[in-house]
């Protein structure tokens, strides 16, 4: 089991607006399909330990990163981009050091980014049926998360690659090692590394007891 450390970015903090603006979208015409799909963005929200800007800013992150990555390389490089609390986690193949480095300081560029963690591979692309395992390792891993109930499901997101499974969250140390077994006892898993942020119980008490007022108001 590993665990991997933030290499500092660029810092600037810009509040989005995208959930005010969502807000206003059932004024206008032939919006359904965008009105649910902030319905689910709320819901999301409702039960995540990151802050509402930083959940929205993170969805911007992952944007803005794979956009200019796929303006830049194309098909020549295979990365998958997710931001967690505004740390960005790179995985995926890569063919040479150099564009391994360079794929890192386009990412550190993006507006509102403070971490990198680079675990890109110089390999070739992996094949649809690789990432089709991955997938199915990370539907895996997420069921058990449920199924344990030694911690709640949403605090913790799953990435998987090459049967590689990356943990990410706010979580106290024992939430991390629950999860972290999980994982690591999980069909086809063949490495676990975990990339939290870790909270003090009392602070994963607060945060969980403003998540329950806010549901409960709703």
């Amino acid at each position: 089991m590993m665990e991997t450390s933030l290499r500092p970015a660029n810092s600037r903090r810009t509040l989005l607006l995208a959930l005010l603006a969502a807000s206003s979208l059932p004024l206008l015409q032939g919006c359904f399909p965008v009105v649910a799909g902030g319905a689910v963005a709320g819901a999301a929200i409702a039960t995540d330990r990151r802050t509402s800007g930083a959940y929205v800013e993170d969805q911007g992150i992952e944007w803005k990163t794979s956009s200019r990555l796929s303006e830049r390389f194309g098909d020549a490089i295979h990365i998958n981009v997710t931001s967690y609390n505004r740390n960005v986690l790179l995985t995926g193949e890569v063919p040479n050091e150099t564009i391994r480095a360079e794929i890192e300081r386009i990412a550190a560029g993006v507006e509102n980014v403070r971490g990198i963690i680079n675990e890109a591979v110089v390999a070739g692309n992996s094949s649809l049926t690789a990432r089709g395992n991955d997938t199915l390792i990370t539907s895996n891993v997420k069921a058990r998360f449920v199924d344990s109930q030694r911690f709640s499901a949403n605090h913790v997101k799953v990435v998987t690659e090459a049967n590689v499974v990356f943990l990410l969250g706010l979580v106290t140390r024992a939430e991390a090692d629950a999860a972290s077994e999980i994982a690591r006892t999980s069909q086809g898993v063949r490495k676990v590394v975990r990339v939290f942020e870790y909270i003090s119980d009392d602070e994963a008490r607060r945060i969980d007891r403003g998540l329950r007022s806010n549901t409960e108001s709703r």
